[in-house]
């Protein structure tokens, strides 16, 4: 992972032969309406990507989105993803 600017990142799932880049958005205030607030973006990044992949190859993972889109996809998203950073 690699930050691009602030609450930008370039996320890069290699496996096997294939791999796939990534920019994620985490728009203002987005930690806070999920109630991490104060959470690391990047931890925060890093643990989407991990729910993504439980769920679907990266090769179905969008190429560009911010985070809030993850909840349309998979309505649990918003509930989980608290519990897997920790607060």
């Amino acid at each position: 992972m690699t930050p691009l600017e602030e609450g930008v990142f370039g996320v890069r799932v290699s496996g096997g032969t294939t791999s796939t880049d990534h920019r994620v958005t985490v728009p203002p205030g987005y930690l806070d309406e999920l109630g991490i607030p104060g959470s690391d973006p990047e931890a925060v990044v890093r643990e989407s990507f991990a729910f993504l992949l439980e769920r679907e190859p990266a090769t179905s993972i969008l190429r560009e989105f911010d985070l809030p889109e993850i909840a349309r996809y998979f309505p649990s998203y918003p509930t989980e993803l608290p519990r897997r950073v920790g607060t």
